[in-house]
């Protein structure tokens, strides 16, 4: 009987996707043409490397890490208000901070209360396309905790210790139009990493496939 049934089994079907927040590792986005997309981004693949989680007070989010064709590593987290934006993340050196801005300003962002505004000097050739003017900071040394899983799949542990995730402070600063900004993430060790950060529509992301 078991020989019958295997014959007549119905094919697995292929798994589909609707939606970005349905995106797990190895699936693949193919990104619009759209001339206010940095080049980085313009009509380019990336697949999805791996699957992360940022825990703060009020809310949890996925972050997909993005692997493109230039080696070029992202990261995409959605930006949920009104409306949801794609919001991707680029992780800049310190010769970039350095090109970006006058560090006496930039180290201002860590003051209390937490309200500096940052002016632009030039880009660097890694920055174009991803930098505004100006910024104004909106967050100051909010705590949330990095987790190394995909809280959809994985719950997340709500106590101390091993598995509560690595404690961070971010500081976050826009620009006017509110569709470009800055992350700054303090690690407890003192490591200090930096991100140009993007918001566009959702549209463009054109397609997207299931990995293998």
């Amino acid at each position: 009987m078991s020989f019958f049934k295997n014959i007549f089994k119905k094919p697995t079907q292929e798994r589909k996707l609707n939606n970005v927040k349905e995106l797990t590792l190895g699936d693949i986005i193919v990104m619009s043409d759209s001339f206010g997309l940095p080049t980085a981004l313009r009509a380019q693949e990336f697949q999805v490397s791996a699957v992360n989680s940022y825990e703060f007070e009020h809310k949890t989010q996925a972050e997909w890490v993005l692997q493109g064709n230039n080696d070029l590593e992202l990261y995409l987290t959605l930006d949920v208000d009104d409306k949801t934006y794609l919001k991707f993340s680029l992780k800049i050196l310190h010769q970039d901070v350095e090109t970006l801005f006058d560090l006496e300003q930039f180290a201002e962002v860590f003051d209390e209360p937490g309200q500096a505004q940052l002016t632009r000097i030039k880009d660097s050739n890694n920055t174009a396309g991803w930098s505004s003017e100006i910024y104004q900071q909106s967050s100051y040394a909010q705590v949330g905790y990095f987790h190394r899983k995909d809280y959809r799949k994985d719950a997340l542990s709500a106590y101390e210790g091993k598995d509560s995730g690595e404690q961070f402070e971010l500081y976050a600063l826009f620009n006017e139009d509110q569709d470009k900004g800055l992350d700054i993430e303090v690690w407890q060790d003192g490591d200090t990493e930096v991100f140009l950060t993007l918001f566009r529509p959702t549209t463009d992301i054109v397609d997207m496939y299931p990995g293998s």
